[in-house]
């Protein structure tokens, strides 16, 4: 047994007892809480409980179960329909040129808000017996060029069976990316070791897709595993979901993209939490999302502006969401607004179907015609005396 295993296993949280002793009865209603916990297993890992300041806070929120997950109002169990798009066990197929595959059905720690804690923490839901059929799948249908690797969290596979999955897919020629799905290197960070970091460069392209949702999650540790896996030539990308008192801030959201940059990873995606049972607390408006996205767009650099989506509920995929910037537009020009709210004018190009002789004007004309307009507009007016 590897040490992050016995890590995971030896210092972790997994039961509502313990909890209570971690944070004392007073915080944690053992029976009250019991539900919750038979709906969605508990595990928080000590990386995880380190980021725990004290009740009630944004790490609190993401990981200790509470009665509200049993208020169903209009969350569904399956609430993406991914089932609904999966051909063969493991493998969701929505996209024209890539599928998810299922790989592992455990997590280092189990987030209260997660889209598919229908099936995490049960392996036989996703089951690692069911690869075969999988890769047959994936072989068969030509289109596919990108493979997403999720669950549970794939880098909870050993190193061998990860390596096993590599394979596999390189050996199918029409398959050009593989990513990783992981929360890991916030959760587990000692599971990125050298020994994988050393296995996983025969197979790149190789990305990863890593989840932060707060700044504070991005500890020294987990910015020193971003860096080795980076380091081991891994494209490294965020996606965030954005979380009822854990990042609902345009503030909060901006530092942690800033602080992701910074560990070398690209914000790609921030998620409008899933209309998931269980997870209903957690949602927020589309508005506030939209606030937060107009809070980055302008006045920070566009490396940390991430697409803000919706998957949409039913299998309908990622629809991007921006806010209103286009005030008109016609067949003569656009009137949109800039990130401060300032009103500009984009004219449209003039319809020319080759018929005849375009009206050239020379570029140095047309220059100071620009300039002499210009310094028309930005002269004061004469204001007239009275009685003028």
């Amino acid at each position: 047994m590897s040490e992050w295993q016995k890590t995971l296993r030896d210092e972790s949280i997994a039961t509502l007892e313990k909890l209570a002793e971690k944070f004392g009865a007073e915080n944690i209603d053992v029976e009250a809480l019991r539900p919750a916990f038979d709906n969605f297993q508990m595990r928080i890992t000590p990386a995880a409980l380190d980021q725990i300041k004290e009740v009630g806070d944004p790490m609190w929120q993401q990981y200790i179960p509470t009665v509200a997950e049993l208020d169903v109002v209009d969350g569904m169990i399956d609430s993406l329909d991914e089932d609904g798009d999966s051909p063969v066990p493991n493998i969701t197929h929505r996209y024209p040129d890539r599928a998810l595959f299922l790989v592992s059905p455990v997590c280092a720690s189990y987030c209260r808000f997660c889209t598919r804690r229908r099936k995490v923490g049960d392996p036989e839901k996703i089951s690692l017996k069911e690869y075969e059929s999988a890769f047959q799948y994936l072989a068969e249908h030509t289109e596919i060029r990108d493979v997403i690797l999720s669950g549970g969290d794939p880098m909870m596979l050993s190193d061998s069976r990860l390596e096993y999955i590599f394979q596999r897919l390189r050996a199918i020629p029409h398959i050009e990316i593989i990513r990783l799905g992981s929360r890991i290197t916030s959760h587990l960070p000692e599971r990125i070791t050298p020994e994988f970091c050393e296995m996983v460069q025969k197979y790149h392209p190789i990305f990863m897709n890593t989840h932060f949702n707060h700044p504070d999650e991005l500890t020294p540790a987990a910015v020193a595993a971003l860096d080795r896996l980076s380091k081991a030539g891994i494209s490294l990308g965020c996606q965030t979901v954005l979380l009822r008192g854990v990042n609902d801030d345009p503030k909060v959201m901006m530092k942690l993209m800033h602080e992701l940059l910074k560990a070398r990873v690209r914000p790609y995606y921030i998620y409008m939490a899933d209309q998931v049972a269980g997870g209903e607390h957690f949602r927020t408006t589309v508005q506030k999302g939209l606030e937060i996205i107009q809070a980055l767009r302008g006045w920070t650099s566009g490396l940390a502006v991430p697409q803000f989506v919706i998957d949409a509920p039913g299998g309908g995929g990622k629809v991007p969401l921006l806010p209103e910037y286009v005030e008109e537009i016609n067949d003569d020009e656009v009137i949109f607004r800039n990130f401060q709210g300032q009103r500009f004018t984009y004219k449209q190009p003039k319809p020319y179907d080759g018929s005849g002789t375009p009206d050239i004007v020379p570029i140095e004309i047309a220059a100071k015609k620009q300039r002499t307009a210009a310094k028309k507009a930005s002269r004061p007016r004469r204001r007239k005396a009275s009685g003028e």
